[in-house]
């Protein structure tokens, strides 16, 4: 996914890659090791299940598993990297590769499994398809959030410096920090694009049968469509200042509810050969969580702690996003009249200069309108739509479990609260489920 806002730049001379170190890849990656196609024996070395038994000592540690299936399939296309151009390779592929091995809690890769749990039992061969649809997605996520750095010219990604920052540093001294931080983002959307390739190619090298693979394909082939159209209405919305509270909400489901929780979810499931009525009714259930999950994630944006998420506070005032948060502060400041409200919100979205004053400034704003209740309750209503979906489904007890109480973390609520009384959002962790981009 390119972003739609990204050109090339002409340059004077050839920037050559000077001297900004790559990190070390984190163990095993690279080294070919533990290669083996998916009838490989977790036990003998290879990252996918050769029975029952194996199956659910992968559920002890999911994020894991898939972290041994990323290993072994980035190996392999490192190596080939290596081949095509060992600068290359070091500068963008190894990078690329790093980025998504380091990871966090890898919630769209979890949400395919317990799918696949719930709807399949302990099939190993259907848990070896997910742990590589699992793969797929993260490689997926790489490709959103480098290409969403860039557009948003974050410069903090996980607690650490993004991508695109990384590779322009260690070239100011040489072509200045304008060529060098140009250089950065046209780097980082071709990690984000090589991302989007290698993942395209664990899903068609995912072993289905025919009809499975139809329907996964098919979901597959919407959801990065779905992800990129969402990407656009936010952009869009940003430059036409778009704030109609439905077309807001649109962006929201597209690029947060479909790609971070409904798609995984209905893969996870097409991987287990999912009937209708149980895909319909997980979709729908994870399309309600998804969109509590964007509208804390919203909330997060502004009311959260960078200790805690991971990221700064103020992104999305900066960009001048128009999130469903402050639709609803400014639509209910034109309604009561209050034109020191609008002037707040006027003066700060979309500067990118926002102080921490603007910020405290937009906050009392957000909480004097109403508008952080009203997304809280929103929030929660959807939280608990989605889990009446959800209990309406037949599913395997084993996995449905698990499943359920990922739904409730992707929306917010706490282990042991029903939606109904969760009075207020809970932060989004460090290393969780990002913001759908």
């Amino acid at each position: 996914m390119r972003p739609t806002h990204a050109k090339d730049h002409p340059a004077a001379s050839p920037l050559r890659p000077a001297a900004a170190p790559v990190a070390p890849l984190p163990r095993g990656a690279g080294d070919g090791a533990g290669r083996g196609g998916a009838e490989a024996c977790s036990t003998a070395g290879g990252p996918f299940p050769a029975g029952p038994a194996e199956v659910r000592l992968i559920d002890a540690d999911v994020p894991g598993a898939v972290g041994r299936v990323l290993d072994e399939a980035l190996a392999e296309r490192l190596r080939r990297a290596r081949a095509a151009d060992p600068l290359f390779a070091r500068d963008v592929a190894e990078r690329m590769t790093r980025f998504t091995l380091e990871g966090g809690k890898r919630t769209r890769a979890q949400l395919a499994w317990w799918a696949s749990r719930a709807c399949a039992g302990r099939d190993a061969a259907v848990a070896a398809g997910a742990l590589r649809i699992g793969g797929a997605l993260e490689l997926l996520q790489t490709c959103a959030l480098v290409h969403d750095d860039v557009m948003d010219r974050a410069t903090l990604r996980r607690g650490r410096p993004t991508l695109h920052t990384e590779l322009a540093s260690g070239h100011e001294d040489r072509v200045g920090p304008e060529r060098a931080r140009r250089f950065g983002q046209s780097a980082a959307v071709l990690a984000g694009d090589l991302a989007l390739a290698w993942a395209d190619d664990l899903v068609a090298e995912t072993p289905l049968a025919v009809w499975k693979g139809v329907v996964v394909r098919r979901l597959w082939s919407d959801m990065r469509t779905e992800m990129v159209a969402g990407q656009y209405l936010d952009l869009h919305g940003q430059v036409t200042a778009a704030r109609q509270l439905a077309r807001v909400l649109r962006a929201g489901c597209l690029k947060s509810a479909l790609y971070s929780v409904e798609r995984p979810l209905a893969l996870g499931a097409a991987v287990a050969g999912a009937d209708d009525v149980t895909l319909r009714r997980l979709c729908d259930a994870g399309r309600c969580a998804g969109m509590a999950f964007q509208l804390r994630d919203d909330l997060d944006d502004v009311f959260g702690d960078p200790l805690v998420t991971g990221k700064a506070c103020g992104g999305d005032i900066r960009e001048g996003k128009s999130t469903y948060l402050v639709a609803v502060a400014r639509a209910r400041a034109e309604a009561a009249g209050d034109g020191t409200a609008l002037a707040v919100l006027d003066r700060w979205l979309g500067d990118t200069a926002l102080t921490e004053r603007g910020l405290d400034e937009v906050r009392d704003v957000l909480v004097a309108t109403g508008a952080r209740a009203t997304v809280e309750t929103k929030l929660d209503r959807l939280a608990a739509q989605g889990l009446r979906h959800f209990d309406r489904t037949l599913l395997d007890p084993e996995g449905a479990a698990p499943l359920r109480a990922l739904l409730l973390a992707a929306a917010g609520v706490g282990p042991g609260r029903d939606a109904a009384s969760q009075g207020r959002y809970a932060p989004l962790p460090r290393g969780g489920a990002e913001s759908g981009r």
